[in-house]
C-alpha cells in the first residue's frame, strides 16, 4: 500500500508540475519579462530542462528517420535515371555495331568480280527453312525488283542457290546444300566438269562424274561450269575440295567440297538478273 501511495504522489507531482508549466508559459506569453514572475518562469524552465532534453533525444532519431526516407526516395530515383541512361547507351552501342556490320556486308556485295558485269539486285534474308528436307531462305525482293524464278543468288564469297518462287515482294531461294539441288561445276586445276549435289545442313557438298583418272587436290577451287543449258553462269565460286578418294573398282572419285558461303548465317545476298537458256 505504501508503494501505491508513493506512486500516486509521484503522479500528482508530475501533473502539478505540468499545470504549473502551462501557467508559466501562458503568463510568459501575456506578460513582460521582469520581476518575480520572471523568476518563477526561470525556475520552471530549469525544472523542465531535463525532460525537454530527454524528449528531444528520444524524438530526434524519428525525425532523422523520416528525413532519411525522403533522401532515400531521391537516391532511388537518381539511381533509376542513371540505369536508364546506361541501358540506352548500351543499346545505342549495340545498334551502332550492328549497323556497321550491315554496312560492311553490303559493301562486300559491291565487288562481284566473277559476275562479269551482270546486273544484280541486293536483298536481305528475312526467314529460312533449315531442315534436311527443304533448305531454303526467303528474301525481301520479288518480281517488283525484276527477280524471276531460276535466277542465281550469290554473295561476295560465291554461290548461294537459285530462286524457285517469286511474288511481288518476296522470293524463295533453294540453297545449294539442299538434297534436291544440283549444280554444274568445273574443277579449277584440271577443268574437269562435274555435278555438285547438296548433302544437307552443315554437310559438305558431293561431286559426281569425276572419273578416277582425274587428278584432284585438297583445297582445289570448284566453280560453276557455265555449260550450255546450265542453271548458272560460269565462274561463280562454289567451294574448295575438302576430301578426295578413289575406292577400288569405282568408276568415279568420291569428292567432298566445302561451300565457300556460310549458308547457315546468311543475311545479305544478291540476285543476278540472269536466266538460263531454255
Amino acid at each position: 500500500m505504501a508503494v501505491y501511495r508513493r506512486s500516486r504522489r509521484h503522479r500528482f507531482f508530475l501533473v502539478l508540475l505540468a499545470l504549473t508549466s502551462v501557467t508559466v508559459l501562458t503568463l510568459d506569453y501575456r506578460g513582460g519579462g521582469d520581476g518575480a514572475l520572471e523568476s518563477v518562469r526561470g525556475t520552471a524552465r530549469d525544472a523542465f530542462a531535463p525532460l525537454q532534453s530527454a524528449a528531444e533525444w528520444a524524438f530526434s532519431p524519428i525525425a532523422g528517420f523520416f528525413g532519411s526516407i525522403g533522401d532515400f526516395g531521391d537516391l532511388r530515383s537518381e539511381n533509376a535515371r542513371l540505369r536508364r541512361q546506361l541501358d540506352e547507351a548500351r543499346a545505342e552501342a549495340i545498334r551502332g555495331a550492328d549497323a556497321d556490320r550491315e554496312r560492311q556486308g553490303l559493301l562486300q556485295l559491291q565487288g562481284l568480280d566473277y559476275a562479269g558485269g551482270l546486273d544484280s539486285v541486293p536483298a536481305r534474308v528475312v526467314s529460312n527453312a533449315p531442315t534436311n528436307f527443304q533448305l531454303t531462305v526467303t528474301i525481301d525482293r520479288g518480281t517488283d525488283a525484276r527477280i524471276d524464278v531460276g535466277m542465281p543468288v550469290v554473295t561476295s564469297a560465291g554461290l548461294v542457290g537459285r530462286v524457285t518462287e517469286a511474288s511481288k515482294v518476296r522470293s524463295t531461294v533453294l540453297l545449294i546444300t539442299d538434297p534436291q539441288s544440283n549444280v554444274g561445276v568445273r574443277l579449277a586445276n584440271s577443268g574437269e566438269p562435274g555435278v555438285v549435289r547438296g548433302g544437307g545442313t552443315r554437310n559438305p557438298l558431293a561431286v559426281d562424274l569425276i572419273t578416277t583418272e582425274v587428278p584432284v587436290t585438297i583445297g582445289e577451287p570448284v566453280v560453276t561450269s557455265g555449260l550450255e543449258r546450265g542453271l548458272f553462269p560460269a565462274q561463280i565460286p562454289v567451294g574448295r575440295v575438302l576430301s578426295t578418294s578413289a575406292p577400288p573398282g569405282a568408276l568415279q572419285k568420291e569428292i567432298q567440297v566445302d561451300p565457300s558461303v556460310d549458308l547457315v548465317r546468311l543475311e545479305f545476298v544478291r540476285v543476278l538478273l540472269w536466266t538460263p537458256n531454255p
